[in-house]
């Protein structure tokens, strides 16, 4: 066998374990867990994040093209003099932390009338990130399954 002869079948061999590289179908896909799934109009793990995180409270309307959902009022049994009503709003088919926008009503009952409140902005960011932190952790278990 000549030197010429014996570096080629080297050169085969070794580039033998390369070839296996080259083929798709052992490779797990990429985007499995995608930022951005579009199968309804709006991102799905926010979307999802946002149907758990208010799963408490009663829906009054969901529209998952749009990307709106709204809360019908909702009373704390432990304060029964209070009620909010929440409106989600998801602005992209990208998970990201401006995709979503959260809107909360609150009254409380004087006299027996319902009266509007103020609602601390603390309420509405704490709901944003409670969103946001769950559509993150449906994402990485996207990835990991």
């Amino acid at each position: 066998m000549t030197a010429r002869s014996r570096t080629l079948l080297l050169l085969s061999v070794a580039l033998i374990p390369l070839a296996a590289c080259s083929r798709g179908g052992d490779r797990p896909q990429a985007d499995l867990a995608a930022s951005k799934i579009t199968t309804i109009g709006v991102n799905s793990y926010l979307w999802r994040a946002s149907l758990d995180t208010l799963s408490f409270m009663p829906l009054l309307q969901t529209d998952s093209n749009g990307g709106v959902i709204v809360t019908d009022w909702y009373t704390n049994p432990n304060s029964p003099t209070e009620r909010m009503k929440v409106t989600v709003s998801i602005l992209d088919q990208d998970l990201r932390a401006d995709a979503v926008r959260v809107a909360a009503l609150r009254q409380v009952n004087q006299n027996g009338q319902w009266v509007d409140a103020p609602v601390q902005a603390a309420t509405v960011q704490k709901l944003e990130d409670i969103i946001l932190t769950r559509a993150r952790d449906l994402r990485r278990g996207a990835i990991t399954n």
